[in-house]
């Protein structure tokens, strides 16, 4: 791997985790020693970051993580309400049903206790929603819904009855999918946009910062 693309991971996996925090100035001297890498690999990770809406350039020397706030969400599901209901419906209709009800079954005895694995599923099945519907330019649209999402699913992450919803959520998605049914799956998958977009802004109430 690239040392651009190795910076780039790590600082990606940081952002998205929380581990830097929102207004975190990244100093290409700190950083770039903390990472292993010269200034110049650096500096195109965080082109990228800033491509992806991640950072911001504070000033020409500085860098920041972007906030990201009840606006910020409100824009982001409202593009991820209109990506993900079409690609549900269209992959009802493209899709390997067999796949799908596979998926479905996975979703209904899956231990949402263990949320790493239960996110490593939910990618599982983004990633064959992706293969069904066969729309390069779909498909890079939600990965950059995506890219800030991981962000936005860590205000949920500790919510025990959320995550189990979305498994219930999730299963009749993959259901709906798996049989043929573009109109339930597109209107399953807005519920369960509306319920993790309800719980996501009632998380950042509670917890402002």
């Amino acid at each position: 791997m690239r040392a651009s693309e190795r910076a780039y991971a790590t600082l990606l996996d940081e952002i998205q985790t929380g581990a830097l925090a929102p207004g975190t100035v990244l100093g290409e001297v700190e950083q770039s020693t903390r990472l292993g890498v010269s200034r110049t690999p650096l500096r195109e990770a965080l082109r990228r970051l800033a491509s992806d809406g991640l950072v911001i350039q504070a000033s020409p020397r500085v860098t920041v993580v972007a906030g990201i706030d009840a606006d910020d969400i409100r824009a982001l599901f409202d593009l991820r309400r209109a990506l993900e209901t079409e690609a549900a419906r269209l992959a009802a209709q493209r899709g390997d049903r067999r796949v799908f009800l596979a998926l479905a079954a996975e979703f209904e005895r899956v231990d949402t206790a263990d949320a790493d694995d239960y996110y490593a599923l939910i990618a599982r099945f983004d990633a064959a929603i992706d293969a069904a519907v066969d729309n390069s330019y779909l498909s890079a649209a939600l990965r950059s819904v995506r890219t800030h999402l991981v962000r936005v699913r860590r205000m949920a992450r500790d919510n025990p009855l959320r995550l189990s919803a979305s498994a219930r959520e999730h299963e009749l998605i993959a259901r709906a999918i798996g049989s043929g049914d573009p109109e339930l799956a597109a209107h399953a998958t807005h519920v369960h946009l509306h319920n993790a977009f309800t719980t996501i802004l009632e998380a950042l109430t509670e917890d402002p910062s």
